[in-house]
């Protein structure tokens, strides 16, 4: 059984780039975990993490609830954004 904290690193209304996390782990695995062959996932990880992360301190200052919009709502707001 999965622990709180990992169970919310797999609900996508918590945790914006899953996808972003499997791939890199994927390619990890697929490349017998040799950083550099995997560097492109890393880079769109890190992307995704900061792109909602200054979402998310947006909302707060505007005192926004949620802070993290549902997985709904950012996919509405990337497809507004083309």
């Amino acid at each position: 059984r999965m622990s709180r904290h990992a169970q919310q690193l797999r609900d996508h209304d918590v945790n914006p780039c899953v996808a972003e996390t499997d791939a890199s782990r994927k390619c990890l695995d697929d490349n017998n975990y040799k950083k550099d062959m995997c560097t492109a996932y890393f880079l769109k990880y890190k992307s995704c993490r900061k792109f909602w992360h200054d979402i998310m301190m947006q909302r707060r200052r505007n005192g926004v609830r949620p802070e993290m919009p549902s997985a709904e709502e950012r996919k509405k707001m990337l497809e507004s954004m083309g």
